[in-house]
C-alpha cells in the first residue's frame, strides 16, 4: 500500500489539506464524516488500495493510524 497516494485520494475527495492527514489525527474530525460520507471513504479506500472495508469494521476504525492497520490486514 501507498500511504502517500492514499492521502492524496482522500484529501482530493475531502478537499482537505494532505497535511491535516496524520496518523493519530482522528478520522471523523479531520473528514468531517457523517454517514453518507463514510461511504465515500470507504469507496476511496478500496480504489486506491483494493481493500474493501466491511461496515461493522467502521466503527473500530478512530484514527488514520487505525485506517492503516486496516487495510495492511487487508492485503
Amino acid at each position: 500500500m501507498n500511504i502517500e497516494e492514499l492521502n492524496q485520494a482522500i484529501a482530493e475527495e475531502f478537499e482537505i489539506e494532505v497535511s491535516a492527514i496524520t496518523p493519530d489525527a482522528n478520522l471523523k474530525e479531520t473528514l468531517e464524516l457523517d454517514s453518507l460520507s463514510l461511504l465515500d471513504l470507504v469507496s476511496v479506500v478500496s480504489n486506491v488500495t483494493g481493500c474493501k472495508v466491511k461496515g461493522t469494521d467502521v466503527s473500530h476504525i478512530a484514527s488514520f493510524a487505525d485506517l492503516y492497520a486496516y487495510i495492511e490486514q487487508c492485503s
